[in-house]
């Protein structure tokens, strides 16, 4: 069946997962806000189009940024941990205004998917500058509703029109195929005529569009060479289409349609390092042709714009083929949704998605819109007892923004205490690492291995050591409020802001509130009865754990006087800490 609009309003527990999904998790103030929106008009305040530009990263030795300039006095490797700690603040919304500021890390966590689809690792790109503006590519066509409107050179001029550049996914593939840190990532700046290197060609087919199926269940291959939907023979066809491009050490070959630099052909005026002539493709590929478009060479001669013309006709061809949208669909269901997918989730959902992204263009927001206000988002269809609450294993990325989503921690100033800045997102950088995930730096061409290792998929970021590591870091953040170090939280400050006093001062309503804002599984729970998606034995666990140093005779009932005569905070905070201590290290918190 399609994706059916849900209606009704959020709620705690949907708006909850919502953010978890697409923000990297919100505060409860946040939640609360969503709570009373339909899904329609929630997704509608993610897709804000007129968000800023970020400031860029600045080098803490000259107090000025490079990307720009290049002037810099760090070393490269500083500058890419600079970098890296920058865009954790981007991630976080460091310094955006409120009214602005879940649609500005949305788009941060479109990058951030971007990434993990089209992958680089620092350590071979080796360039902060080229990792930057491949991220603002990403950043460029991850609202991608709107096309991109190119005023005309000479407004004054009566016949001159704007020009409309298409802003789709399509589109995307086409401009990363020349950007500067994949042609390093992947080898296409040794790809020349007469000695070809396949590896951009391979994985832009492979990983990055038409794929080679339904992972568990792949098509078997017809004959030496098959992929099913791709063979060797367009592997080498592509590799020849994609000839004769370098870096651009100097990032002053602007592409014209994005703003943003990108590689340049080897040779100058002639691309003399390009293969030349047609390259054709096999059946899997409809037996297309790139042709080279005699309008665009120089006296017979392959051009940048003639070669760029070709990778684009490559790009359409590989996207004319229905399995291209069917891959790129379920990799965003994975990423969004629940990484188990069978052949009757693939004809039903992910054939859904992959029409409308078909329909409109190749265009990711319509299908993204469409996916996150439907009711299969949310919980089980008609017909399902499952639903997809707390489907997905936290990555650490999402584990440590997660929880300075959740608490509001704040990030020090990055235009007045820069040195601060780098320090404490270093440190949060150094957690992210410790619970399996070098950012930017995956294991595998491949990526991330949750994002695309079949059959594990996000299970991979548990491990015994991952864990322990999950939670110390949760152990560490937490604070009775004496002794208070840089990100961490004061637990009772906490709850006295975020929530109300008649909830607090009854234990088991307590508990319960804080389980609906922070645990994905958190229906109809009650200490009294049966049902709920926590069990009573499972809250009374929390519940021993909050009082696990009480020394009076009734805890409950002293917990009461104490809020209600506003008695002994350090015992309160104590007990606030130990508690939140339970929840957040629970397997619950875990899952998104």
């Amino acid at each position: 069946m399609p994706l059916s609009v849900l209606t009704s309003t959020l709620g705690r527990k949907r708006a909850a997962h919502l953010l978890r999904r697409t923000c990297f998790g919100g505060s409860i103030a946040e939640i609360d806000s969503l709570a009373s929106l339909t899904p329609t008009q929630a997704v509608a305040q993610l897709f804000n189009t007129t968000l800023p530009d970020p400031v860029l990263p600045v080098d803490p030795l000259t107090g000025n940024e490079w990307i720009t300039t290049g002037n810099a006095q760090s070393e490269g490797f500083e500058l890419e941990r600079y970098f890296l700690a920058w865009h954790l603040g981007q991630m976080l919304g460091n310094g955006i205004d409120d009214s602005i500021k879940l649609s500005y890390i949305f788009r941060e966590r479109l990058v951030f998917f971007f990434h993990t689809h089209f992958t680089t690792k620092r350590s071979v790109v080796g360039n902060s500058r080229s990792l930057f503006y491949q991220q603002a590519l990403f950043r460029l066509f991850a609202f991608d509703q709107e096309d991109i409107i190119i005023p005309p050179e000479d407004p004054e001029d009566p016949e001159a029109t704007d020009t409309i550049v298409p802003r789709n996914f399509k589109q995307l593939t086409k401009k990363l195929s020349v950007d500067n840190a994949m042609l390093v990532f992947l080898d296409g700046r040794f790809n020349v005529k007469g000695s070809p290197n396949e590896n951009y060609a391979r994985e832009l087919l492979e990983l990055y569009s038409i794929g080679r199926g339904l992972e568990g269940n792949v098509p078997e291959p017809e004959f030496q060479g098959d992929y099913f939907f791709y063979t060797e023979e367009d592997v080498q066809a592509g590799a020849e289409v994609l000839s004769g491009f370098t870096v651009d050490t100097s990032f002053s070959n602007i592409d014209e349609e994005t703003g943003l630099p990108r590689g340049v052909v080897r040779g100058g005026n002639i691309a003399s390092r390009h293969e030349e002539g047609n390259k054709t493709f096999s059946t899997r590929l409809a037996n297309g042709v790139v042709t080279p478009d005699a309008d665009l060479m120089l006296a017979g001669n392959p051009t940048e714009e003639s070669v760029l013309d070709e990778i684009s006709q490559f790009v359409d061809l590989i996207y004319d083929q229905g399995e291209t949208a069917r891959s790129i669909c379920r990799e965003v269901y994975r990423f969004f949704v629940y990484h188990q997918l069978d052949q009757a989730l693939q004809d039903d959902i992910i054939q859904d998605m992959a029409d409308i992204f078909t329909a409109n263009e190749f265009k990711l927001q319509p299908v993204l819109e469409a996916l996150l206000t439907s009711q299969h988002f949310y919980e089980a269809e008609a017909g399902s007892d499952d639903n997809n609450f707390g489907s997905i294993i936290k990555s650490p990325v999402d584990m440590v923004l997660g929880y300075m989503r959740n608490f509001e921690v704040p990030l020090p100033d990055y235009a007045t205490e820069l040195e601060d800045y780098y320090d404490f997102a270093g440190d949060l950088l150094g957690e992210i690492n410790r619970q399996g995930m070098d950012y930017y730096e995956p294991f595998e061409v491949a990526g991330y291995a949750a994002y695309h290792q079949f059959p594990i998929f996000n299970r991979s970021w548990i491990t015994t050591n991952y864990l322990t590591n999950r939670y110390n870091f949760i152990r560490l953040a937490l604070s009775d409020g004496t002794n208070m170090e840089m990100g961490q939280v004061n637990v009772f400050d906490f709850v006295e802001r975020n929530f109300d006093a008649a909830t607090v001062r009854i234990a088991d309503d307590f508990i319960i509130a804080v389980a609906e804002y922070f645990l994905p599984t958190s229906d109809n729970l009650s200490f009294d009865t049966t049902g709920g998606e926590l069990t009573t034995e499972r809250l009374n666990y929390f519940k021993t754990a909050m009082f696990a140093f009480a020394i009076d005779a009734d805890p409950e009932g002293a917990w009461t006087t104490r809020w209600d005569d506003n008695l002994d905070p350090n015992t309160r905070a104590n007990q606030i800490k130990e508690l939140l201590n339970a929840m957040l290290q629970s397997p619950e918190y875990q899952l998104m």
